[in-house]
């Protein structure tokens, strides 16, 4: 794993520390509060994440936004959709395979859900894990650590907390070896897809998290739409 080792002080420490919990304990409220107060949660949260990335020197060198690692990486996306492949079909033939929920139009909810997915590698890798680091975890235990937080944020849709751990494991590692977060973005999104046109409604209840999955009543009147 590609990781330099600095060592904190602990005025440094406590700066991690603090912006680590505060951002997690934020994503949480926003994941387990009701509707009416997620938009206000979210915007906070994104602002807060967002805002103690962009005060970092080290951000564009080391959190994955630059191109370095991006050809060397690319068999990533590819390998996510060899398996995808393979899902939909196996899915088809055990009857599972459905048309994907999606408001319309469909291109641009594809879009703004490859998007999500990206920031969502942003925040496991470039927030999370790396804070870890920096706190003083060896590189394997901070990739576990982050892969069970990252689990933990999908509690308690049964179908994304395991796959969201395995995922969260190894798209860390790859993280530590080609530090490219672009690549890992598309491959979440693409994956992200894939369950949600094999997995039955009734189990991943259209992706949802936390309060969301629990308050979740299929609906008749739902629009879905094929992915093209």
């Amino acid at each position: 794993m590609d990781v330099v080792f600095v060592k904190p002080t602990r005025g440094s420490r406590r700066r991690e520390l603090f912006e680590l919990v505060v951002g997690y304990v934020l994503i949480l409220a926003v994941i387990w509060s009701p509707h009416v107060w997620q938009h206000w949660l979210y915007w906070v949260g994104f602002a807060f994440i967002i805002g103690s990335s962009l005060l970092r020197r080290d951000l564009w060198r080391d959190s994955g936004l630059g191109l370095r690692g991006l050809l060397p990486s690319l068999w990533i996306v590819v390998a996510a959709l060899s398996l995808a492949a393979l899902a939909v079909m196996a899915a088809r033939d055990f009857g599972t395979y459905h048309p994907l929920y999606s408001p319309p139009p469909f291109l641009v909810h594809i879009s703004g859900y490859v998007i999500w997915a990206f920031l969502q590698q942003f925040i496991l890798q470039a927030y999370v894990l790396l804070r870890l680091l920096r706190l003083g975890l060896r590189p394997k235990r901070a990739v576990v650590t982050a892969a069970v937080m990252f689990m933990c944020a999908h509690i308690p849709n049964p179908v994304l907390m395991p796959l969201t751990l395995v995922w969260g494991v190894i798209s860390c590692v790859l993280f530590l070896r080609y530090r490219n977060l672009y690549t890992l973005g598309l491959a979440h999104g693409i994956l992200g897809i894939c369950i949600a046109v094999t997995v039955p409604n009734a189990m991943q209840h259209h992706m949802r998290v936390g309060l969301g999955y629990i308050d979740y009543h299929a609906h008749p009147s739902h629009r879905v739409h094929h992915p093209s």
